[in-house]
C-alpha cells in the first residue's frame, strides 16, 4: 500500500470452485504524511487463476463485499465464472453448485440483503446465466423467457426484486454478443411472482442498472443514435431524454433517490480515442458534466447515497496505474494508483463504497497479453495520522 494525496477520499474486479477456499490478504502499507488529507492505497490481487479477471464489485459494509468474473479470459469456450467474497481480511471463492454446464463469464453482481445475492453473465450453454445464493452456497436460477441470443450486462437487486438489462436478438452471433441484427434493448424483473421481460422499442443495449425502490430505477447504454436512458417510475419502463452526444455510450448508472443520479459511459472519437462522459440527474434532467481530463475510459460509478461517487476506469495517458474519478455536483477529480515496476495496462471494472472504504476491481495485462485480477483498496487514514485498525488475522506487516 501507499498513501495517496487529494482534497477527498476515493474509490476501487473473479472464477466459481467445487468448494470454497480462502486467500491471506495482503499485509497492511507504511503510511506517510504528503498533503492534507491522508488516504491509504493498496494494490491487491484475489489470486484467481492465470489470467483472470474480476468483472464487478458490491459491498454491504467493509467487511462484506462481493465480486465476480472469469478466468482463463483467452478462452472463450472454456474460461470459468468466479465469485469471490471479501470478509475484511480474506478473499474466499465459491462455486455455483448442481449446474453441469457452468458459466464462462460473470459480469455483474448485486445484493439485495446478506442473504440474497444475484449475478449474471453467459453461460457455456449459450444462454444467459443467472445466480442466486444466500451467502454460502449459489445456484444457477432457470429463467424460461430467455433464449439464445439474450444477452445480460447488468443487475441490481433490492428486497423483493431484482432485475437484470441487456439485449435479445435471437438471431445474433454468441460470438458478437451486442453486434448483429438489430439486437432490442432488454430489461428482466424477477419478483415474487415470478419473472416478467421488457424489449424497448429501438435497436440497442443496456449495460447498467440501478433500483432505489420496488418502483423506482435507472437502466442505461446505447443505441446507433447514442446514449439511451430509461426509468423505471411507476412500474413502468420509459425512454428518457438525454443530450444529443454523437458516438456517445453509457456503461453504468448509480442514484441517490429520484433527484440524484449519475451515469458513465465515454464517446468514441477517431483513432480509437474515447473521451470520459458523464451525465448527471437533478430530478428534472439529464446533464454533462465538465470533466478533468480529455481521454479516458469509464466502466463503473458508485456513491454514498449523500451526493459524493467514485467513478472507476482507464487512463490511457497513465495505463499502469490504477484511475478512478471522484466527486459530484461540485465537479470531479483524478485519483490514481501507484505506478508499477513492470509495463502493464490497469483497467477497473467496478467500485464500491461502503463506510470509509473505497473498494475497485478489475485487471492488469502486461507486455505479453497476460490477464492479472486486480483490487485496488483506498481508505483515509485515522484522525491520528495512524492507519485505521485492521480486522483480525491480518498477516503482520512486511
Amino acid at each position: 500500500m501507499c498513501v495517496l494525496l487529494i482534497g477527498m477520499s476515493a474509490g476501487l474486479p473473479a472464477r466459481a470452485t467445487p468448494s470454497a477456499h480462502a486467500h491471506a490478504d495482503p499485509a497492511r502499507p507504511h503510511a506517510a504524511d504528503r498533503g492534507h488529507v491522508r488516504l491509504l492505497q493498496e494494490s491487491a490481487t484475489a489470486r484467481l487463476q492465470p489470467d483472470g479477471s474480476l468483472s464487478d464489485v458490491v459491498g454491504l459494509s467493509a467487511s462484506d463485499v462481493w465480486a465476480v468474473g472469469q478466468e482463463d479470459v483467452w478462452e472463450a469456450w472454456q474460461n470459468r465464472s468466479v465469485i469471490a467474497h471479501w470478509d475484511g481480511s480474506t478473499w474466499t471463492e465459491l462455486g455455483i453448485r448442481n449446474d453441469a454446464s457452468g458459466a464462462g463469464h460473470l459480469r455483474s453482481v448485486a445484493a439485495a440483503s446478506a442473504r440474497e445475492i444475484w449475478a449474471v453473465g453467459d453461460g457455456h450453454d449459450g444462454l444467459p446465466y443467472v445466480v442466486r445464493g444466500d451467502g454460502s452456497v449459489f445456484d444457477r436460477v432457470s429463467v424460461p423467457q430467455f433464449g439464445t441470443g439474450d444477452w445480460l450486462g447488468a443487475v441490481d437487486a433490492i428486497p423483493g426484486r431484482m432485475v437484470a438489462v441487456g439485449s435479445s436478438n435471437r438471431n445474433r452471433n454468441r460470438a458478437d454478443p451486442v453486434g448483429g441484427a438489430d439486437p432490442r434493448a432488454m430489461i428482466a424483473t424477477a419478483t415474487a411472482k415470478g419473472w416478467t421481460v421488457w424489449e424497448g422499442d429501438f435497436t440497442g443495449t443496456l449495460y447498467g442498472v440501478t433500483l432505489t425502490r420496488k418502483d423506482e430505477g435507472w437502466a442505461v447504454g446505447d443505441s446507433e443514435d447514442g446514449p439511451v436512458v430509461v426509468r423505471l417510475s411507476d412500474g413502468e419502463w420509459k425512454d428518457v431524454p438525454v443530450p444529443s452526444i454523437p458516438g456517445g455510450f453509457l456503461r453504468d448508472v448509480y442514484a441517490d433517490g429520484a433527484k440524484r443520479a449519475v451515469a458513465v459511459g465515454g464517446v468514441y472519437h477517431g483513432q480509437g480515442k474515447i473521451a470520459p462522459l458523464v451525465l448527471e440527474w437533478n430530478g428534472k434532467r439529464w446533464s454533462r458534466a465538465s470533466m478533468p481530463q480529455r481521454h479516458a475510459e469509464l466502466y463503473g460509478v458508485t456513491g454514498d447515497g449523500e451526493g459524493h461517487y467514485w467513478i472507476s476506469g482507464f487512463d490511457p495517458g497513465h495505463p499502469g496505474q490504477a484511475f478512478l474519478l471522484r466527486g459530484g455536483g461540485s465537479g470531479w477529480r483524478v485519483v490514481r494508483g501507484q505506478a508499477a515496476a513492470r509495463p502493464r495496462a490497469v483497467r477497473l471494472q467496478a467500485v464500491t463504497h461502503v463506510g470509509d472504504l473505497t473498494l475497485a476491481v478489475g485487471h492488469a495485462v502486461d507486455e505479453r497479453d497476460r490477464y492479472t485480477d486486480i483490487v485496488e483498496r483506498f481508505q483515509p487514514e485515522d484522525a491520528d495520522g495512524a492507519a485505521a485498525p485492521r480486522p483480525e488475522g491480518t498477516p503482520p506487516e512486511r
